[in-house]
């Protein structure tokens, strides 16, 4: 290859899909390609019509045997264009459950079979690579895209995005795991400097990706847009090279968020291999950087390689003839089940599954008929349809009131017709909508709807996406008066009837749930389920699924409760102004010097209400049944660690209805020579399909790693001696039995890179 060759492969081809009616693109003009050079103009306008709404393509050299590679969103499902030029038929892509309800799931053989389903419609769609999974930690429930992320928690993240990854590219595609590394916010997220200590970017925020990385072989890894600990993500030859590569075997390569870093030079050099969406004065700085001197060829060649390596795997180099006809109607199966799966009943005074007497059913909340399947931004999908909640009572046979829906209908229509467009550019940009203000329902409708119905459903639904944070206010993590005063009216109207209120949350992320969830019978946790949504739910409150969803990431009591709660999102500094932002050649937001601190440090989510005994809403691993668990004979192979322990616990169906449960294995360390939390999860699993009285035995594997923390002064995971205790759980509060074992020595387990160490002092949270 010429050296013009390898920089026009190393940079993409720019960034261009359709936009709606009067939406100005950001990027600027996205027909220009590159006036300098007609041949590579050319090429690119022809690959750009393979797979229109792709995020991305890389350069094709045919001569060469050089195919280019087609990049698209998201975490969620595919997202491409659905309508195309001269053609009558629309290319629908399913919605998929986000990625909080599948980690509620604890299932990562389920999730595994949401990846193939997923993964085949990326390969009969003609896509290469999936930038998907997103599996930044949870660290505060107001980061506007933690719907496209797992958990709080490191493990069950690395866990579940394993599946995916291998789920995915069973199909002979592949994934880009995503935000590498520390992007757990939205505010300014192109020049927030993530300010950690080593000790918690190795045990929480870079945990889940050494995973993913060492169990399932991404074929690319997305470098994350922030700075972390001074330098951009991909520009940073520690967490790229030192830590990706050297200590973890990272194969594949790696790629920019779009439009990220400053300095592709530095970013060449770090390990960055692509960059994207990339522009024509990208590709000119790089031939220029070698030509004069400050860019070995050599990298270039290095980057080129691994590129080429994925490239030979990819379908589009195998000539797989792709149809773009994937099985969309099988694929709705395995949505619904997941959803239905990865629901939580939080509340259940008895209510649930309804009985056979209901019939009629009252729906309130606006969300009941305009259904949130997933959140907006490049994690939202062009799907066919989404079942709303209405649609799926009447599905299962329930009969629902056409006056209440008649109100809602007109209510909605003239709300949206007045509504604002959304604060958040990028939803607006990508045709989302202003969620509009919940319905008045006042006393006296409340009571005519007793009257007439047999139960009562209220909705209450939230929204987020890329491109902004949430906020600590009514509409958001609160409920509004208007949603407060409707859940007060409805329940007392048909309590007065001796009838029941159920509360379904259509929601992408925590909110505050602790003032009002005692009020209804009971409160299901339905997150945003995908396009099956509303079946989902249905199957859920009917019976036909035995609600066996857990919580992945703890509810509070208050969002002023959570650790990172003083410091999330950050703060502006003094700095270089937004000028960096021309050196990326693109930019999806203005680049404000700023700095958000970590001083929370290790102790995130349960590892901070657990250890410092803060009371929550419900905590990490919460989620009822409709039967109940009895627990017995937890018991451990050994008293004296020597390189693993095993432990086994007996669960058994002690209820009416089958049911399948969640087990959870939480280590307590010494904690004399490091501080540390009271609890970390280490392990986890789910029984079967236990009918009542039926029993299962589950076994776990502790290893020497489990016992580990990380020591920054040897830059080694070192468990220390003692006694650990070994809790079988149903929650992080619900201890079902305890077994305990000693480590005689000091281990150090394993040594590696000294890399990321922040340039200033922390003042870290302690026991």
């Amino acid at each position: 290859m010429t050296l013009k060759e390898k920089a026009q492969l190393l940079v993409g081809t720019g960034m261009y899909f359709e936009l709606p009616e009067g939406v100005q693109s950001p990027f600027g003009d996205q027909e220009a390609v590159d006036p300098q050079d007609s041949a590579y103009s050319a090429m690119v306008n022809h690959i750009r019509t393979f797979v229109p709404g792709a995020a991305g393509n890389t350069s094709m050299f045919n001569e060469k045997g050089i195919t280019t590679q087609v990049l698209a969103d998201g975490p969620a499902g595919l997202r491409i264009q659905p309508k195309r030029k001269g053609e009558e038929r629309t290319y629908y892509c399913t919605a998929f459950p986000i990625a909080t309800v599948l980690a509620s799931t604890w299932d990562t053989a389920l999730v595994n079979n949401v990846g193939q389903a997923m993964g085949n419609e990326v390969l009969e769609y003609g896509v290469d690579v999936l930038l998907a999974p997103g599996m930044n930690l949870q660290r505060d429930p107001l980061c506007g895209r933690n719907f496209e992320y797992y958990s709080e928690d490191p493990l069950v993240t690395g866990k579940m995005a394993a599946a995916m990854v291998k789920g995915v590219q069973s199909n002979g595609v592949g994934t880009s795991i995503k935000h590498f590394a520390v992007n757990n916010q939205e505010t300014n997220r192109m020049s927030v400097d993530a300010i950690v200590s080593q000790r918690a970017l190795r045990e929480l925020y870079l945990k889940g990706f050494e995973i993913a990385v060492k169990e399932a072989q991404p074929w690319t890894v997305m470098s994350s847009y922030n700075k972390v600990n001074g330098t951009y993500a991909s520009e940073s030859h520690d967490l790229l090279t030192k830590i990706l590569r050297d200590d973890w075997g990272f194969e594949g390569y790696v790629m920019t968020d779009w439009g990220g870093g400053s300095d592709v030079v530095a970013q060449m050099k770090a390990g960055n291999d692509m960059i994207q969406p990339g522009s024509p004065d990208q590709i000119h700085s790089l031939i220029k950087a070698v030509e004069e001197g400050q860019l070995e060829e050599s990298v270039l060649n290095k980057n080129v390689g691994r590129i080429l390596r994925i490239m030979l795997k990819s379908p589009k180099y195998n000539d797989f003839k792709y149809s773009s006809n994937p099985d969309l109607k099988t694929h709705a199966k395995v949505t619904r089940q997941a959803a239905a799966d990865g629901m939580v009943l939080l509340e259940n005074n008895g209510i649930l599954p309804l009985a056979a007497s209901i019939k009629k059913v009252a729906a309130f909340g606006n969300s009941s008929y305009d259904f949130i399947s997933g959140g907006t931004g490049s994690g939202d999908v062009n799907e066919a349809y989404t079942v709303s909640l209405i649609q799926g009572l009447k599905n299962g046979g329930y009969e629902t009131n056409a006056a209440l829906m008649k109100s809602y209908e007109n209510y909605l229509v003239e709300a949206r017709a007045n509504a604002p467009k959304p604060k958040n550019w990028l939803t607006a940009m990508m045709g989302g909508k202003t969620p509009v203000a919940e319905m008045i329902v006042s006393k006296e409708l409340a009571a005519q709807m007793a009257q007439e119905n047999d139960i009562a459903l209220i909705t209450i639904g939230r929204n987020s996406g890329e491109g902004g944070d949430r906020e600590p206010l009514p509409g958001d993590f609160y409920l509004t008066d208007v949603e407060m005063e409707m859940v007060l009216n409805v329940t007392e109207a048909f309590h007065l009837l001796g009838k029941q209120v159920v509360v379904v949350l259509n929601v992408g992320g925590v909110i505050e749930t602790a003032s009002w969830k005692n009020i209804p019978d009971a409160v299901l946790l339905a997150w945003q389920p995908g396009q099956e949504g509303g079946n989902s739910v249905v199957d859920v409150l009917s019976g036909k699924v035995n609600p066996s969803g857990k919580l992945a990431i703890t509810f509070p009591l208050k969002y002023k409760d959570g650790s990172s709660s003083n410091t999330f999102p950050g703060h502006e500094v003094e700095g270089e102004t937004g000028n960096e932002a021309d050196l990326s050649g693109f930019s999806f937001m203005n680049r404000v010097p700023w700095e958000s601190t970590y001083n929370e440090d290790i102790y995130v989510g349960y590892r901070y209400y657990n250890t410092f005994d803060i009371a929550v809403s419900y905590p990490f691993g919460h989620g009822k049944s409709y039967t109940t668990f009895e627990y017995s004979n937890v018991t451990i192979n050994k008293d004296k660690f020597n390189e693993k322990v095993t432990v086994s616990a007996m669960v058994k169906n002690t209820g009416g209805l089958a049911g399948r449960e969640v087990v959870q294995v939480y280590l307590t360390a010494p904690g004399k020579s490091m501080d540390k939390p009271t609890d970390v999860l280490v392990d986890f699993g789910k029984t079967r399909l236990l009918k009542p009285g039926e029993e299962e035995a589950l076994t776990f594997e502790i290893e020497a790693i489990d016992l580990c923390s990380f020591d920054e002064d040897r830059s080694a995971w070192v468990a220390e001696a003692g006694k650990y205790e070994v809790k079988i759980a149903a929650s992080a509060k619900d201890v079902q039995g305890t077994v305990g074992f000693e480590l005689p020595g000091e281990l150090v387990v394993e040594t590696v890179s000294n890399a990321l160490a922040p340039a200033m002092e922390i003042n870290k949270l302690k026991k």
